[in-house]
């Protein structure tokens, strides 16, 4: 009676170990990247909104010596820049440059007042909002 594994019994579950997260990876991956987009666009819509309180009660976007409102610096993934004047904003949501998300598809991700959405840098746009 033999006891233990043989050489072939453990290169074949190595083999097979090595095959599963091969397959597995890039999956976690891509879901790890949806994540992180899905923040960025959470990111830019709160700070959107900090940005629509302020217009209600000050009647314009840029901050005030009586009226000022923070912004979210942004993520681990993302960086928040914002440009805001008297009757306009824009909302730039700016990849870190190391890291998971540098060499993202969708790019950057841009807000304004208007709504207006868009990827700066972005190699394919589909399903990035």
């Amino acid at each position: 009676m033999q006891r233990g594994l043989s050489l072939m019994e453990l290169l074949l579950v190595v083999a097979v170990t090595g095959i599963l997260a091969s397959v597995a990876y890039p999956s976690y991956s891509d879901q790890l990247r949806r994540a992180a987009r899905g923040e960025a666009v959470g990111l830019l819509h709160d700070a959107a909104q900090r940005l629509q309180y302020h217009y209600a009660r000050t009647g314009q976007y840029a901050d005030s010596e009586q009226w000022q409102t923070p912004l979210p610096e942004g993520s681990r993934f993302y960086r928040l820049r914002a440009w805001r004047e008297h009757g306009h904003y824009r909302l730039l949501a700016e990849r870190q440059p190391q890291g998971l998300m540098a060499r993202d598809r969708c790019g950057d991700y841009q807000l304004d007042q208007a709504g207006v959405r868009a990827n700066p840098g972005a190699l394919d746009e589909a399903d990035c909002w």
